[in-house]
């Protein structure tokens, strides 16, 4: 068994990839299609957390933080799965590229930050920044090293 880091890396879809290259080349619609429809799925289930759970500009953005760090919890899992049973060719693109990458927000995390430090909350802001940096890390490899765990023992026959 091979460990997360000694794992080929699967980046998004990367032009500078032989099989990104290929894929996007012979069908460049779909791709983009895949990525557009994943995107606008994520970008709405974000959307739809951030409603749910509004918060002042002084206020913890709870939401914003939630979204993002069970996005790369999610983000880890996913390509821990992939690498492990690789799927057909829009799946990463429509998955990873499109809804996590739509669900999980870097803009709004940034802006987030500096309306707290706009609004006088240099502290929520600095607190809220780094719990998002940290948690994103920690949660994307804990969903990458769990994932693969989990795999690996299901396909051992190992009893679960």
């Amino acid at each position: 068994m091979t460990g997360p880091s000694e794992r080929r890396v699967d980046p998004d879809v990367d032009l500078r990839v032989p099989a990104d290259r290929g894929e996007l080349a012979a069908h460049p619609a779909a791709v983009l299609g895949a990525v557009a429809a994943g995107g606008a799925l994520g970008a709405l289930a974000r959307a739809g957390a951030q409603a749910l759970v509004p918060h002042p500009p002084t206020g913890f953005p709870w939401a914003t933080l939630g979204v993002n760090v069970s996005g790369c919890l999610l983000i880890g899992v996913l390509m821990a799965v992939l690498t492990a049973r690789p799927a057909g060719p829009l799946a990463r693109p429509f998955l990873g590229v499109g809804v996590l990458g739509g669900f999980t927000t870097f803009s709004t995390y940034v802006v987030d930050g500096q309306r707290a430090v706009l609004a006088g909350a240099p502290g929520t802001a600095l607190a809220y920044l780094a719990a998002t940096l940290v948690g994103a890390l920690l949660a994307v490899a804990a969903g990458d090293a769990v994932a693969a765990r989990l795999l690996a023992r299901a396909g051992s026959g190992a009893p679960r």
